[in-house]
């Protein structure tokens, strides 16, 4: 960090301001240390991390002991979405992407339905899955059924595995078996669904299924090869849904109706 960005940084760290919001006119005009300071009137940041954001976070000395045959680092730019208000709170929304247009377009996006409508999401329960595969099982259906039967005390054994998950209130909630036919022959695939909490759960997960391994292979008399978690997360679903006003997306001659139903059509596509 050079003399001259060191001196765009504002001097003193602020405290939040009474009245919070992500409303910015003009943020896209700033420059990106004015924009860093600006940000400060949202949450505050200290010099500290300001500069940290500004400069070279990850040193191809420390990715050196991340991973194998470093080479160097890959950057992406960190831009901010404003004017965000999601269940009646206002929002800041970063993202790091390298595609133009899509934080200007989510920012005016957002202040439209700020000024003409409303943004609601919600989060289910964050349930990852654990997958034990089965192979070499004389009889499947009866193995399936012994483990369908086994669900509670395999559920116990899981949570065994990981007490701060489960007193946090997580933990293995469910397990359920799919048959699967392959060109390897016929496989079980041992399903087990953990609520992972706020943590992405790869070690819980892998660790709950390398303990119910074993005892899966004695009860069904069949081999266990994989036991891992699967990057699947259909179940740890994220919604969100807007109402809007549709005179304000009148443009460029087309009525606002017009435009929705054009819009409604695209997504239809999508």
């Amino acid at each position: 960090m050079d003399k001259k960005q060191r001196q765009q940084v504002q001097t003193t760290d602020r405290e939040p301001e009474a009245s919070v919001t992500s409303r910015f006119p003009g943020f896209y005009k700033l420059d990106a240390w004015g924009r860093l300071n600006t940000l400060s009137e949202h949450s505050p940041l200290t010099n500290e991390e300001k500069l940290v954001l500004h400069g070279n976070a990850l040193t191809v000395d420390r990715a050196d002991f991340m991973i194998e045959n470093v080479i160097g680092v890959f950057g992406l730019p960190l831009g901010m979405a404003v004017n965000f208000r999601i269940n009646g709170r206002d929002c800041l929304v970063p993202m790091a992407v390298e595609e133009t247009s899509i934080v200007a377009a989510s920012s005016c996006l957002a202040n439209l339905i700020r000024e003409h409508g409303a943004l609601e999401a919600c989060a289910a329960e964050a349930l990852m899955e654990g997958q034990i595969q089965l192979v070499d099982v004389p009889e499947p259906d009866e193995a399936r059924a012994r483990i369908e039967h086994a669900r509670d005390s395999l559920l116990k054994i899981a949570n065994e595995q990981d007490r701060t998950l489960v007193n946090m209130g997580g933990g293995a909630r469910d397990i359920y078996v799919r048959r699967l036919d392959t060109a390897s022959g016929l496989m079980l695939i041992v399903h087990i669904v953990v609520n992972v909490m706020d943590a992405m759960g790869a070690n819980a997960v892998n660790t709950m299924a390398e303990a119910l391994g074993p005892v899966i292979a004695e009860m069904t008399r069949g081999e266990v090869l994989c036991r891992i978690i699967t990057n699947l997360a259909d179940k740890a679903l994220t919604r969100a849904r807007f109402e809007l006003q549709y005179d304000c997306l009148k443009s460029n001659g087309f009525s606002g109706r017009t435009v929705a139903e054009r819009i409604v059509k695209a997504y239809h596509f999508a």
